[in-house]
Protein backbone atom coordinates (compact mmCIF):
# COMPACT_ATOMS: atom_id res chain seq x y z
CA UNK A 1 0.00 0.00 0.00
CA UNK A 2 2.75 2.46 0.95
CA UNK A 3 4.68 1.76 -2.24
CA UNK A 4 1.52 2.28 -4.31
CA UNK A 5 0.76 5.51 -2.48
CA UNK A 6 4.22 7.00 -2.94
CA UNK A 7 4.53 5.95 -6.59
CA UNK A 8 1.15 7.46 -7.48
CA UNK A 9 1.98 10.70 -5.68
CA UNK A 10 5.41 11.05 -7.31
CA UNK A 11 4.14 10.58 -10.85
CA UNK A 12 1.12 12.83 -10.38
CA UNK A 13 3.00 15.50 -8.43
CA UNK A 14 5.90 15.75 -10.85
CA UNK A 15 3.61 15.92 -13.89
CA UNK A 16 1.39 18.55 -12.28
CA UNK A 17 4.48 20.47 -11.16
CA UNK A 18 5.68 20.66 -14.77
CA UNK A 19 2.29 21.97 -15.89
CA UNK A 20 2.22 24.51 -13.05
CA UNK A 21 5.75 25.67 -13.92
CA UNK A 22 4.91 26.21 -17.58
CA UNK A 23 1.80 28.19 -16.64
CA UNK A 24 3.76 30.17 -14.03
CA UNK A 25 6.47 31.17 -16.50
CA UNK A 26 3.98 32.02 -19.24
CA UNK A 27 1.36 33.89 -17.22
CA UNK A 28 2.91 35.17 -13.98
CA UNK A 29 6.63 35.80 -14.44
CA UNK A 30 6.15 38.69 -16.91
CA UNK A 31 3.85 40.42 -14.42
CA UNK A 32 6.27 39.85 -11.52
CA UNK A 33 9.17 41.29 -13.54
CA UNK A 34 7.10 44.34 -14.48
CA UNK A 35 6.02 44.82 -10.85
CA UNK A 36 9.65 44.72 -9.75
CA UNK A 37 10.38 47.55 -12.18
CA UNK A 38 7.68 49.63 -10.51
CA UNK A 39 9.04 48.67 -7.09
CA UNK A 40 12.59 49.74 -8.03
CA UNK A 41 11.44 53.02 -9.61
CA UNK A 42 12.30 52.08 -13.19
CA UNK A 43 8.61 52.48 -14.02
CA UNK A 44 5.94 54.69 -12.46
CA UNK A 45 2.20 54.82 -12.95
CA UNK A 46 1.63 58.29 -11.49
CA UNK A 47 3.47 61.59 -11.14
CA UNK A 48 3.70 63.08 -7.65
CA UNK A 49 3.14 66.80 -7.09
CA UNK A 50 6.37 68.85 -6.70
CA UNK A 51 5.91 69.34 -2.96
CA UNK A 52 5.12 65.68 -2.38
CA UNK A 53 7.68 64.13 -4.68
CA UNK A 54 8.60 60.64 -3.69
CA UNK A 55 11.64 60.38 -1.48
CA UNK A 56 13.99 57.40 -1.41
CA UNK A 57 12.66 54.72 0.88
CA UNK A 58 14.39 54.21 4.19
CA UNK A 59 16.99 51.46 4.15
CA UNK A 60 15.52 48.64 6.23
CA UNK A 61 18.43 46.37 5.43
CA UNK A 62 19.06 44.07 2.51
CA UNK A 63 16.17 42.26 0.88
CA UNK A 64 16.90 38.59 1.50
CA UNK A 65 13.93 37.13 -0.32
CA UNK A 66 14.88 34.48 -2.85
CA UNK A 67 13.25 36.21 -5.81
CA UNK A 68 14.81 39.64 -5.17
CA UNK A 69 18.36 38.63 -4.30
CA UNK A 70 18.68 36.37 -7.34
CA UNK A 71 19.13 38.47 -10.49
CA UNK A 72 20.16 35.60 -12.77
CA UNK A 73 17.01 34.73 -14.76
CA UNK A 74 18.24 31.21 -15.48
CA UNK A 75 18.88 30.45 -11.80
CA UNK A 76 15.59 32.07 -10.83
CA UNK A 77 13.81 29.91 -13.38
CA UNK A 78 15.47 26.73 -12.12
CA UNK A 79 14.58 27.56 -8.52
CA UNK A 80 10.98 28.32 -9.46
CA UNK A 81 10.70 25.08 -11.43
CA UNK A 82 12.16 23.10 -8.54
CA UNK A 83 9.81 24.67 -6.01
CA UNK A 84 6.78 23.92 -8.19
CA UNK A 85 7.82 20.26 -8.46
CA UNK A 86 8.35 19.98 -4.70
CA UNK A 87 5.11 21.81 -3.88
CA UNK A 88 2.86 19.77 -6.15
CA UNK A 89 4.53 16.51 -5.19
CA UNK A 90 3.72 17.37 -1.57
CA UNK A 91 0.14 18.18 -2.54
CA UNK A 92 -0.06 14.89 -4.42
CA UNK A 93 1.11 12.95 -1.36
CA UNK A 94 -1.65 14.54 0.71
CA UNK A 95 -4.23 13.89 -2.02
CA UNK A 96 -3.22 10.24 -2.45
CA UNK A 97 -3.26 9.72 1.32
CA UNK A 98 -6.83 11.03 1.36
CA UNK A 99 -7.68 8.63 -1.49
CA UNK A 100 -6.40 5.79 0.66
CA UNK A 101 -8.55 6.89 3.59
CA UNK A 102 -11.59 7.14 1.31
CA UNK A 103 -10.91 3.66 -0.07
CA UNK A 104 -10.68 2.26 3.42
CA UNK A 105 -14.27 3.42 3.94
CA UNK A 106 -15.43 1.87 0.68
CA UNK A 107 -15.12 4.81 -1.72
CA UNK A 108 -12.94 4.14 -4.76
CA UNK A 109 -11.52 7.24 -6.47
CA UNK A 110 -11.34 7.34 -10.28
CA UNK A 111 -9.55 9.79 -12.55
CA UNK A 112 -12.78 11.72 -13.13
CA UNK A 113 -13.47 11.96 -9.41
CA UNK A 114 -9.85 12.94 -8.90
CA UNK A 115 -10.59 16.20 -10.71
CA UNK A 116 -13.24 16.99 -8.10
CA UNK A 117 -10.75 16.23 -5.33
CA UNK A 118 -8.25 18.51 -7.02
CA UNK A 119 -10.78 21.31 -7.30
CA UNK A 120 -11.59 20.87 -3.61
CA UNK A 121 -7.90 21.39 -2.84
CA UNK A 122 -7.91 24.45 -5.08
CA UNK A 123 -10.91 25.91 -3.23
CA UNK A 124 -9.35 25.27 0.18
CA UNK A 125 -5.81 26.43 -0.56
CA UNK A 126 -6.39 29.21 -3.09
CA UNK A 127 -9.93 30.54 -3.45
CA UNK A 128 -10.86 30.75 0.24
CA UNK A 129 -7.56 32.37 1.37
CA UNK A 130 -7.61 34.70 -1.65
CA UNK A 131 -10.96 36.11 -0.48
CA UNK A 132 -9.04 37.75 2.36
CA UNK A 133 -5.44 37.76 1.14
CA UNK A 134 -5.37 37.88 -2.65
CA UNK A 135 -2.09 37.03 -4.42
CA UNK A 136 0.19 40.08 -4.45
CA UNK A 137 3.03 41.26 -6.63
CA UNK A 138 6.27 42.78 -5.29
CA UNK A 139 5.92 46.42 -4.25
CA UNK A 140 2.71 46.00 -2.23
CA UNK A 141 2.99 46.85 1.50
CA UNK A 142 1.33 44.23 3.67
CA UNK A 143 0.51 43.45 7.29
CA UNK A 144 2.71 41.37 9.57
CA UNK A 145 3.67 38.19 7.74
CA UNK A 146 3.22 35.92 10.77
CA UNK A 147 -0.35 37.12 11.25
CA UNK A 148 -1.09 36.64 7.56
CA UNK A 149 0.40 33.14 7.56
CA UNK A 150 -1.63 32.12 10.61
CA UNK A 151 -4.84 33.41 9.02
CA UNK A 152 -4.02 31.67 5.74
CA UNK A 153 -3.33 28.33 7.42
CA UNK A 154 -6.45 28.56 9.57
CA UNK A 155 -8.60 29.46 6.56
CA UNK A 156 -7.22 26.64 4.42
CA UNK A 157 -7.72 24.05 7.18
CA UNK A 158 -11.21 25.24 8.08
CA UNK A 159 -12.27 25.30 4.43
CA UNK A 160 -10.77 21.88 3.73
CA UNK A 161 -12.57 20.32 6.69
CA UNK A 162 -15.77 22.11 5.70
CA UNK A 163 -15.63 20.75 2.16
CA UNK A 164 -15.00 17.24 3.49
CA UNK A 165 -18.00 17.47 5.81
CA UNK A 166 -20.21 18.64 2.94
CA UNK A 167 -18.96 15.87 0.64
CA UNK A 168 -19.08 12.98 3.09
CA UNK A 169 -21.33 14.15 5.91
CA UNK A 170 -24.64 12.40 6.30
CA UNK A 171 -26.54 14.83 8.47
CA UNK A 172 -27.86 18.37 8.44
CA UNK A 173 -25.85 19.16 11.57
CA UNK A 174 -22.57 18.29 9.82
CA UNK A 175 -23.52 20.42 6.83
CA UNK A 176 -24.30 23.33 9.15
CA UNK A 177 -20.95 22.85 10.91
CA UNK A 178 -19.23 22.82 7.53
CA UNK A 179 -20.75 26.17 6.59
CA UNK A 180 -19.68 27.68 9.93
CA UNK A 181 -16.12 26.45 9.43
CA UNK A 182 -15.95 27.88 5.92
CA UNK A 183 -17.40 31.26 6.88
CA UNK A 184 -15.79 31.94 10.27
CA UNK A 185 -12.28 32.87 9.02
CA UNK A 186 -13.83 35.60 6.87
CA UNK A 187 -15.93 36.83 9.78
CA UNK A 188 -12.73 37.14 11.80
CA UNK A 189 -11.08 38.83 8.82
CA UNK A 190 -7.61 38.68 7.36
CA UNK A 191 -4.94 41.03 8.74
CA UNK A 192 -4.45 44.16 6.64
CA UNK A 193 -2.74 47.52 6.97
CA UNK A 194 -4.97 50.41 7.99
CA UNK A 195 -4.16 52.28 4.79
CA UNK A 196 -3.71 50.89 1.31
CA UNK A 197 -0.67 51.98 -0.67
CA UNK A 198 1.85 50.72 -3.17
CA UNK A 199 3.74 51.62 -6.31
CA UNK A 200 2.32 48.88 -8.55
CA UNK A 201 -0.70 49.88 -10.70
CA UNK A 202 -3.94 48.38 -9.37
CA UNK A 203 -4.73 47.02 -12.84
CA UNK A 204 -1.47 45.05 -12.85
CA UNK A 205 -2.14 43.85 -9.33
CA UNK A 206 -5.62 42.67 -10.32
CA UNK A 207 -4.28 40.91 -13.41
CA UNK A 208 -1.72 39.08 -11.28
CA UNK A 209 -4.32 37.96 -8.75
CA UNK A 210 -6.67 36.72 -11.46
CA UNK A 211 -3.95 34.85 -13.33
CA UNK A 212 -2.59 33.33 -10.13
CA UNK A 213 -5.98 31.85 -9.31
CA UNK A 214 -6.41 30.63 -12.89
CA UNK A 215 -2.99 28.95 -12.84
CA UNK A 216 -3.83 27.27 -9.53
CA UNK A 217 -7.18 26.04 -10.86
CA UNK A 218 -5.61 24.47 -13.94
CA UNK A 219 -2.73 22.98 -11.97
CA UNK A 220 -4.97 21.44 -9.31
CA UNK A 221 -7.31 20.04 -11.98
CA UNK A 222 -4.37 18.33 -13.64
CA UNK A 223 -3.06 17.14 -10.28
CA UNK A 224 -6.42 15.70 -9.26
CA UNK A 225 -6.94 13.94 -12.58
CA UNK A 226 -3.45 12.43 -12.65
CA UNK A 227 -3.54 11.45 -8.98
CA UNK A 228 -6.88 9.70 -9.50
CA UNK A 229 -5.68 8.04 -12.71
CA UNK A 230 -2.41 6.72 -11.22
CA UNK A 231 -4.21 5.65 -8.06
CA UNK A 232 -6.92 3.71 -9.87
CA UNK A 233 -4.35 2.19 -12.23
CA UNK A 234 -2.13 1.00 -9.37
CA UNK A 235 -5.16 -0.34 -7.53
CA UNK A 236 -6.15 -2.42 -10.54
CA UNK A 237 -2.60 -3.73 -11.03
Amino acid sequence: MLKKLVASALFAGLAAGVVASVLHFAMLVPIIVEAEQYESGQLTHFTAAPDTAAQPAADDGPDTSLWHRDTDPVHRGIMTFGMELITYTGFALILIALFAVAERYGHQVTAREGILWGLAGFLALHVAPAAGLPPETPGIPAADITARQMWWIGTALATGVGIALIAFGRSLALSALALVLIVIPHVIGAPHLEELSGVVPPSLEGLFAGRSIAVAALSWSVLGFLAGWFWSRNRAA
